[in-house]
């Protein structure tokens, strides 16, 4: 066991400590806390819970009690364990502490993240855990490639039971402190009752290798702490004030370990906001911030309630909506801001006609001519439920030249949008090898890489690239076997798919979703049964149905690349577009909040796999929404969105019933749901009209004019001559639906011959033309 160094901590505070505590000036920083943060500042002893609402100063709160221990005496820098999630809030909370004693906050080593700090107590004693301290940390690639060798040596079809299915399962274990041996009864059905002993080879394999993955990190410590209670003590003598930042975002073994080092002195504070806690898909517990109280008998429980952030009609509107939850301990938000704007609501026939809106609220809004002070671009956001939302604006940014910007996961960052790129780059050039190395073997082929190999000395030796390699030792039958046939198979369908991508009467989506489904890619995530595979399986379907908008797949592809070279130039001002997950921690003073509606928004599958647990952590996610705005928030939904290429009818969320009506406006358009109510509990504030007057019916008419589809029963009242021809002049400016935008250079009866500025020259029939001052988006 390793030595526990007495002399890096100390029992009391020494004379010298106390000597120079009465020689410090009055801490002017308590003077700029409100009432309750300075209660949660000079409360420095037991267990407390500041419970802090959104844009309450929670932080400020946090670091100036850092600061205050510190000046006070009441403990050296390394006595005080202060936890964060990100490297930047504990870089964020060092600089704000040291600013606070004028001084940097050097000497405090046990500020961090949970990974690194356990990083460091197990490096201390690392062969507890059967480790050297010179452990290394497997990345995930590392970890799956471990993880298929003792797949394959349990001659477990990897098809059907991918390891990254495996790997999922593991983590889960892991982030619920579960050694294997300690799996229960209700898992051992895991992975086809192979999960437990899998489990224990892997760790047992870690330790030959004498390496850790991230779940490691926490779950060895915990054990340590549970079976060696004489290093326990220690470093709960050691640590005499734990802080940590984002409670609600523990997991259960991220809880244990606090739990345990708490139980000496108990002086933790633990700072958090159960209305926030959004993230039980990847572990995290919101009960951990629920039962404080009964975790740490005679706590005190400090509510943060005065907001900084928002005007009292956004307050009113997310305190109502997260009054429908259940579990949760309970507060009022509060300021003594002006009243400002109440939060707009409003529904649009469908979601391109939302994002063209949008668009227009936003230059508006930058010419100051909404009713608003003139706003910058970088202070205007939009928080959608899911990436695939993001497509609309992409599309209509673009178009009418507003920079913008997407923070968080992107759609083309993912892991399965990046595969589906790779194929279609080794579409259009076989010589791509960086793309064809990355997916012949995805799904599995048997290619290893002592096959991979050979292919590249192959393609070297007769100087060609790697695609051409592979066909050289297909023909010359050095690679026999199920391998050989199978990728025979695949250089036979890039052959064919080529061909395809080089006829233009192919349509472009069909052959996207043609190479995702012939190449097996596609079936790879349905039969893959992590939690993300869903996801991954609708971020394809959202990529291909993107794809219908191009005229080719080379034209798809260069507008990618470009795209991911002009999102590089993060200097310039832009609107920011991210998912409601990503906005946490951020504000800006005007939010756009598109997609409210059932299904989307609460989401359909989080409700069906969660049940109500699942509908109350999209409630927190409205909650989160509304509370970034700091001026103004607009809420909106659709009547009518497309759903991977198919049109559904939708109606408005559950969440905008439980808004206040006194702290909102209505902005929709007469008779979007044919008058009367929007949603029960909202009314409409406009008289009934006619919803086939408005540019979304036209527009979605026209298409059905394309289409060949009959108008809904509800139309037959609005007469509109299909046959009619349009009057266009040349060099007029014109929108058709899949074209886009062009100029008018010939007119041939009812024929209209346009260049349009991403497709070429083309003839269309004119009813199928808007004129640009007519396009609703």
């Amino acid at each position: 066991m390793s030595s526990f160094d007495e002399n890096d901590a100390f029992e009391g505070a020494s004379l010298s400590a106390r000597a120079m505590a009465a020689l410090r000036p009055e801490a002017d920083y308590l003077n700029e806390l409100n009432p309750a943060q300075r209660e949660a500042v000079e409360l420095l002893d037991g267990p407390i819970l500041m419970l802090a609402g959104a844009g309450t100063g929670k932080t400020k709160a946090l670091t100036t009690r850092i600061a205050h221990l510190l000046n006070t005496g009441r403990a050296r820098p390394n006595e005080i364990l202060a936890v964060t999630f990100t490297n930047k809030a504990a870089r964020e909370m060092k600089e704000r502490v040291g600013r606070l004693l004028g001084q940097p906050a050097e000497g405090m080593p046990w500020l961090g993240t949970f990974h690194s700090i356990c990083v460091k107590l197990l490096r201390r004693h690392a062969e507890l855990a059967g480790l050297k301290s010179n452990f290394t940390i497997l990345d995930t690639d590392d970890q799956l490639r471990l993880l298929k060798q003792l797949v394959q040596a349990a001659n477990i079809d990897d098809k059907r039971w991918p390891a990254r299915m495996l790997a999922g399962i593991i983590d889960d274990w892991k982030n619920r402190a579960l050694t294997p041996d300690k799996v229960p009864a209700a898992d051992a059905g895991a992975y086809n009752n192979k999960g437990v002993e899998l489990y224990a080879q892997y760790q047992t394999r870690l330790r030959e290798l004498n390496a850790v993955d991230f779940g490691d990190l926490l779950l060895h410590m915990v054990t340590i702490f549970q079976t060696h209670p004489d290093v326990l003590e220690q470093y709960q003598r050691w640590f005499r004030y734990i802080l940590v930042d984002e409670y609600q975002d523990t997991n259960i073994a991220q809880y244990l370990w606090l739990r345990l080092l708490a139980g000496g002195h108990k002086n933790i504070c633990c700072v958090g906001d159960d209305d926030q806690s959004i993230y039980g898909w990847r572990g995290a517990e919101v009960g951990n911030i629920l039962r404080f109280e009964k975790d740490f008998p005679g706590a005190h429980v400090v509510r943060l309630e005065q907001n900084y952030r928002s005007t009292p009609h956004i307050l009113a509107a997310a305190s109502n909506v997260i009054r429908g939850n259940e579990s949760r301990l309970g507060k009022e938000l509060w300021t003594d801001k002006p009243g400002g704007e109440k939060v707009r609501l409003i529904g649009h026939w469908d979601g391109e006609e939302e994002a063209r809106w949008i668009g227009e609220e936003i230059e508006a809004m930058l010419g100051g001519t909404r009713g608003v002070r003139p706003l910058e671009l970088n202070e205007i956001a939009i928080m959608v439920r899911t990436m695939a939302q993001m497509e609309a604006f992409d599309d209509r940014f673009k178009s009418i030249g507003l920079p913008y910007r997407i923070l968080g996961p992107r759609l083309d960052d993912t892991q399965e949008a990046r595969d589906a790129h790779a194929y279609f780059r080794t579409v259009l050039s076989s010589d791509n090898e960086l793309a064809f190395e990355r997916i012949i073997n995805k799904p599995k082929r048997g290619v290893g890489d002592k096959t991979l190999q050979k292919i590249r000395s192959k393609a070297r030796a007769n100087n060609v690239s790697l695609f051409r390699g592979l066909q050289l030792m297909l023909d010359e039958g050095e690679l026999g076997g199920k391998v050989g046939a199978q990728l025979r198979e695949l250089v036979a369908n890039f052959v064919r798919w080529r061909r395809a991508s080089e006829d233009k009467s192919v349509d472009v989506r069909s052959l996207a979703e043609a190479i995702l489904d012939e190449s097996g890619y596609t079936q790879m995530w349905q039969d893959t049964q992590t939690p993300d595979a869903p996801g991954r399986l609708e971020n394809l379907k959202t990529l291909v149905h993107r794809l219908e908008k191009h005229n080719t797949l080379l034209e798809y592809m260069e507008e990618i690349e470009l795209r991911d070279a002009n999102d590089r130039n993060d200097d310039v001002p832009k609107v920011s577009i991210m998912t409601l997950h990503a906005a946490k921690g951020l504000e800006f003073p005007a939010v756009f909040l598109p997609g409210w509606e059932d299904g989307l928004f609460p989401s359909q599958r989080s409700m069906d796999e969660t049940g109500l647990k699942g509908l109350e952590e999209e409630r927190r996610l409205a909650y989160v929404g509304i509370t970034r705005a700091e001026e103004v928030c607009t809420i909106s939904f659709a009547a009518n969105r497309r759903v991977f290429g198919q049109w559904q009818n939708a109606m408005p969320s559950r969440f905008i019933d439980e808004l206040p009506e006194d702290h909102v406006e209505v902005l929709t358009p007469p008779g979007l749901y044919g008058g009367g109510q929007m949603s029960a509990g909202i009314e409409t504030r406009a008289a009934q009209a006619n919803v086939y007057n408005s540019p979304g019916w036209k527009r979605m008419q026209a298409r059905q004019g394309q289409y060949g589809m009959s108008q809904p029963r509800e139309s037959r009242n609005t007469v509109i001559d299909a046959t009619a021809v349009a009057s266009f002049t040349l060099g007029e400016r014109v929108f058709h639906q899949k074209f886009g935008y062009g100029g008018v250079v010939g007119i041939e009866g009812d024929k209209v011959e346009v260049e349009f500025d991403k497709a070429g020259t083309k003839k269309v029939v004119a009813q199928y033309l808007s004129a640009k001052d007519d396009v609703p988006f």
